[in-house]
């Protein structure tokens, strides 16, 4: 990517695996597999690419969470531990990068209308819809939109901020 564009500035951390599954009947490998991905990943990418953003003098990082990593979630310690520990590596790595002209945020959708979410069954969607207030699942472009307005340039100001795009889930 660099060598045909020269330059990245913006990065979105947008992996998210789960292999839901009790604390009690989760193996080893299950675990280490949803942190290298949903965590592990956003990391190594981050510093992959972090310094030509430093030599650029300028950068957006932005890392997708979730409303689990907040919350947690029945079955979904791996998934809730990863999507957490976003929020650290995006507090400390905007720490690192804001005197430098690089910005580094994290979004946590709520229950959005994706892949992910079609899997759920739809007694337990049912119950998950009627705690959000809107009354509804999100969809991916109201997402993408909060992600757009943070890696624009004119969002140079915000930096180690965590938005909660949920439909008022957890208000």
């Amino acid at each position: 990517m660099l060598d045909r564009h020269g330059q990245l500035d913006i990065l979105v951390n947008n992996a998210g695996i789960t292999v839901d599954k009790t604390v009690r009947k989760m193996t080893s490998e299950e675990w280490d597999h949803v942190i290298h991905v949903n965590l592990s990943g956003a990391f190594y990418l981050s510093k992959a690419i972090l310094q030509n953003m430093l030599d650029n003098g300028y950068g957006r990082i932005i890392n997708i969470s979730s409303v689990i990593g907040s919350s947690g979630g029945f079955g979904q310690a791996n998934y809730a531990s990863a999507k957490s520990g976003l929020f650290g590596l995006t507090m400390s790595l905007a720490l690192e990068t804001a005197s430098k002209g690089i910005t580094v945020n994290a979004v946590t959708p709520g229950y959005i209308t994706t892949d992910m979410t079609a899997a759920v069954p739809a007694n337990v969607m049912d119950k998950l819809v009627a705690n959000i207030p809107v009354g509804r699942l999100g969809e991916p472009n109201e997402v993408a939109r909060v992600v757009e307005f943070l890696a624009d340039p004119e969002s140079s100001y915000i930096t180690g901020q965590v938005y909660p795009v949920n439909g008022g889930l957890y208000m």
